[in-house]
């Protein structure tokens, strides 16, 4: 049986993630690794046991599978360098990237098209904090995926045969729908952080802090997912109590002024979405 020959350029997190997932796979076989540093290409391939790290794109052989896992701002350039470097290799065997943003849109890679490759951007719904337990996350993981039909057709059975569920992202909505991940995910990391040094700042012991952190939260997250937004609310806003939001707010804001507009605007729109289902915008 013929196996998919994969190709990766940028062996960050993600790109770990995914040689480390792929190697595993009947269906692919790692071939060459590209990343900005040389000696992180060959640290990879060799805990692999399979691949080979690259230095220069001009390097790089064909493949059937290119994985574009540098960071957002790169996607582009990286691109159009492999799009200037292959131009005129084998055209009539065209091939399939994806990249793992999930604000651009496929078409940040356009310069590949020029060889007749199709184009798709592929977001897992994951923190690769640590590219061990992305790997034992991704079972399971929702992946959003966006750009050529024909790209899609190809990487989706791919993918869910790594553990992932899959759904389709509209290529006009990226940016907004990777800000709601930012929301979801990356705010909620730093209103942890508020919380803790608001704790802290009130004098609570230390030891206790993270105590109280765990529990809010664990029961926060199980509530909303087992009510909903609205149903799992709580608090002086969702009960209307403007008298403690106002004073409370103004205590924080003299704490810590950007704190303290977070909390007045939060507190606007709890008061929302308490009251309509939503905070105001749909």
């Amino acid at each position: 049986m013929n196996r998919n020959k994969v190709n990766v350029i940028g062996a960050g997190r993600v790109g770990q993630t995914f040689l480390t997932l792929l190697n595993a796979s009947a269906d692919c076989q790692i071939q060459d690794v590209l990343s900005a540093n040389y000696a992180s290409a060959q640290q990879v391939v060799q805990q692999l046991g399979a691949g080979r790290a690259v230095e220069h794109i001009s390097d790089l052989r064909r493949a059937d599978l290119w994985i574009i896992a540098v960071p957002d701002t790169q996607i582009s350039a990286v691109a159009s360098a492999l799009a200037k470097t292959l131009a005129g290799a084998d055209a009539d065997q065209p091939s399939i990237a994806f990249h793992c943003s999930g604000f651009f849109p496929a078409d940040e890679m356009m310069p590949l098209r020029q060889l007749n490759w199709c184009l798709a951007s592929v977001h897992p719904v994951l923190s690769f904090a640590h590219p061990d337990k992305a790997k034992d996350q991704f079972k399971g993981a929702l992946c959003g995926l966006e750009g050529d039909e024909d790209a899609i057709a190809f990487l989706q059975p791919v993918l869910e045969s790594l553990g992932a569920s899959c759904f389709s992202i509209h290529s006009e909505g990226k940016s907004l729908y990777h800000a709601a991940a930012v929301i979801s995910n990356n705010f909620t990391v730093v209103l942890q952080a508020i919380a803790r040094e608001a704790w802290a700042k009130a004098g609570v012991a230390d030891d206790i802090i993270p105590l109280l952190n765990a529990k809010l939260l664990e029961s926060t997250v199980e509530n909303v997912i087992a009510l909903g937004p609205q149903d799992a609310l709580t608090g002086p806003a969702a009960r209307g109590d403007e008298k403690v939001v106002t004073s409370q707010g103004n205590d924080v804001a003299r704490w810590h002024p950007e704190a303290g507009d977070v909390y007045r605007t939060l507190s606007t729109l709890a008061k929302t979405l308490k009251k309509d289902g939503a905070t105001g915008r749909s």
